[in-house]
Order: structure tokens, then sequence, then C-alpha cells
């Protein structure tokens, strides 16, 4: 028996005798009678005197564990066969002759999330034409429009050519794409094609901490529909993602200990009822089995855009902005330590407020803290970019701002980012 399946076994024998104990007292004290008092004296001496009863007990939990195993794996296994057939592998594809000069490499022009299947130098001698350069994942939402949910940056490059690979071999070459979120490592691609497997899309808001997921990916470039299963080991991250050549800042990202790999980038990440709940997007460098995946629900919001209006349609308030914290206010001596305070960028050219925006005509002006948004506080679990990127262009919102050593409320009508 493995230490995990032997701590598990401890846990259930100590968890199933103090519950024996309470409730033998409990009888024994409300009845006040012989029947309960010979129990709860007799009955415990009973449990714990002999080996033989307690091997019994601990067959008995075994049982228990071993039931509980064969139902996780079956969800599993029911869970990978339902979404297998909908994700598909990623090539990307590019003529990198006229990337490089016969001193050398320019900097390849692509940002690789995990570090896997970008070549840091080729010789133009031995380079031409189109090459398979890079590898991702993606998944079928839309089985009669052939509509793939990946990463951004698994088709960020322009120039490149990309090919989608299904589950069951087939290869389609002159991939679309739709479009590339602004805001989030998202992008829809379509391939002409009809009756495919689809996904189905789950909450990723009802997610639990613990809660046991399944990965599913191309992992290494070389092993298609890789799987790996872990938990989710936190909510609402905010990372930084990307490598030398450029980074993004993602916000409200899933955190697993399922393993993602080189080459997962885009792929799904599951619950046991075969549910997409999170899109793989990211893993640590310097920490083992820490990897981050985008909710569900964020990728469905972009999926319905594309599909209802043809494009991503997004809210924009117009403001930079930090989030609030202890630290922040001590050090600069505000009178809160929650919100959004409004700043300029690094650049003259990165104006706190942007001239003629929804925020502009408010009357929101820098250093102006948005406290909440329609009612609900801003705060690191909470950004203003989440809260106004559930809300639709032309909705009228509540702000609260603290302005100038006050609080006032006011009101402001969205418009469509552009």
């Amino acid at each position: 028996m493995g230490q995990q399946k032997q701590e598990k076994l401890s846990y259930e024998i100590r968890h199933f005798l103090g519950s024996v104990i309470i409730i033998t007292l409990i009888v024994g004290i409300v009845s006040g009678g012989t029947a309960g008092i010979v129990f709860s004296t007799y009955g415990l001496k009973y449990l714990v005197k002999t080996p033989l009863v307690g091997k019994t007990i601990e067959e008995q939990i075994v049982k228990k564990i071993e039931v509980e195993e064969l139902q996780e794996q079956s969800a599993t296994i029911a869970a990978v066969k339902k979404v297998s057939p909908a994700v598909v592998s990623i090539i990307i594809s590019k003529d990198l002759s006229k990337y490089y000069n016969h001193t050398g490499p320019n900097i390849f022009p692509f940002d690789d999330f995990f570090e896997f299947g970008f070549p840091e130098f080729y010789s133009p001698q031995q380079k031409k034409g189109k090459q398979e350069i890079g590898v991702g994942t993606g998944f079928i939402v839309d089985g009669e429009k052939g509509l793939i949910i990946t990463n951004k940056h698994v088709v960020a490059d322009e120039d490149a050519e990309y090919s989608v690979i299904t589950n069951d071999g087939q290869r389609y070459d002159n991939v679309e794409v739709l479009a590339r979120d602004a805001i989030n490592d998202l992008a829809i691609i379509k391939i002409k094609a009809k009756g495919l497997p689809q996904v189905e899309l789950g909450d990723s808001d009802s997610l639990e901490i613990g809660q046991t997921v399944i990965a599913i990916g191309f992992a290494l470039g070389e092993y298609k529909n890789t799987v790996t299963k872990g938990v989710i080991s936190g909510r609402g991250r905010t990372i930084v993602a990307g490598d030398f050549r450029s980074s993004e800042s993602l916000e409200n990202v899933i955190q697993t200990d399922a393993a993602i790999n080189p080459g997962n980038s885009g792929g799904p990440l599951l619950n046991l009822k075969g549910q997409v709940i999170g899109v793989n997007t990211a893993i640590s460098r310097e920490g083992q089995l820490i990897g981050f995946a985008i909710p569900a629900n964020e990728a469905k919001f972009v999926y319905e855009s594309i599909r209802d209006t043809g494009r991503i349609v997004r809210a924009f308030l117009g403001v930079r902005y930090i989030i609030l914290n202890k630290a922040i206010a001590q050090a600069n001596n505000l009178k809160v330590d929650y919100g959004a305070l409004i700043v300029r960028g690094s650049t003259l050219e990165d104006l706190a407020v942007v001239p003629g925006s929804p925020a502009d005509k408010a009357g929101l002006q820098e250093n102006d803290i948005i406290l909440e948004v329609n009612g609900k506080k801003i705060n690191k679990n909470y950004s203003l970019r989440r809260a106004i990127g559930r809300l639709k262009p032309g909705e009228e919102v509540e702000l609260k701002i603290f302005h100038k050593g006050k609080e006032k409320v006011v009101k402001v009508k969205l418009e469509e980012r552009r």
C-alpha cells in the first residue's frame, strides 16, 4: 500500500473512531439509561480492544477508499474519452530564410510561453522555404462551423501559416485566424469542416481548490493528446507570461499541478464531467508542476462574441491603473488601500485617461481611485479589467470614486474597444 493510501486510511480510521466516540457519548448522556452507558463504555472498548476487530474496520475503510478511487478513475477515463476527439494539434509553418542572413540570425519573431518549438538558430544554407517551427493545441467548440479555441500566442504571427490535425489524423491546411483577443491569451481559428466532435464548456466560476482536473495537449510536439491529471492549486492568480521577446499580464487565471508540458498551449483543462473549465496557457519556469489556465468563462465570452458578431466585442472604459494594496497605500499616504488607482504609463504617450473615452467623458482624472464597479469592490481578486470585461458596450455602469479626499458616485456609459 502506497504512502498516500496509508495516510488516507489512517485518516479514515481516526475519523471513524472519533465519530463513534462522539455519537456513543451523546447517546449515553441523552438517554441517561443503562443501555446508553453500556454501549458507550463497552462498545468503545470493543472497538479499540482487539486487533481482529480493528482489522475488520480497516478492511471496511480500505474497501471504501478503493471504491472512491475506482469511481474517480472511471470518471477520468470517461472524461478523456468524451473530450479527446475534439482536441486538435496546431502546426506553425514559416519561411525562415528571410529572417536570417549570412552574418547570423535576426531575432526570431515568436513568443513561446512553453519554451518549445521555436529554434534559436538556423543556417540559411540548410533551411530553405517553409519549415514547421512550432506547435500548439486547441479544441473544437463548434463542430458544424469548424471553430477552435486556442491561445493567442500559438497563432500570434500574422506571417506564419497554420495547420490543424484532428484526433483522427485528418490534416487541415490554410487555417483562418478569426480573432486574437486584445486583452487575453485567447484566439479563435477556423477550419473548413463540418460534423466534427466538439467540447462542452463548463462554469469556471464554480471551481474549488483541490478539485480534480485533467489536461490534454500535444506534449513536446511529439505526443498527441497526452493526458495528465492533478488538482486546482489556486484561483484568481495574476501572472506575467512570456519570454525575453515579449510578455503579457494575465489576470484571474487558474493554477493547477496537472503537468502542462511544452506544446500544451491552448489545450483544454477539464473537470471530471468532461467539461472544459480552462485553457492551458503558461507554466512556471522556476517551480515544478505549476501551470496556469485561462478560465473557461473567459473563453466562452470570446467564442460567443465571435459566433454572434464575427469579432471580439469588449467594453472599454479608457483608464490606466494599478491595483492598490496596503503597502502601496502606506507608501503614498493614501486613505484607502483597495481599488484601481488611475495613473500614467511609463511614456509620455501613456496617458492616465484616454482622451475622448467613456472615463474622460465621465470626468475621471489621474490619481482618482475607482473603489467599486456596480457595488462590487475592486481589489487584487476582482480587478477593474475583470469587472469591465464582463460587461457589454452600451451598458451604463455605476462607479464609486475616491476623488480628492472624498467619495462620489459617477455613471459611465461604456463603449466598444477598438
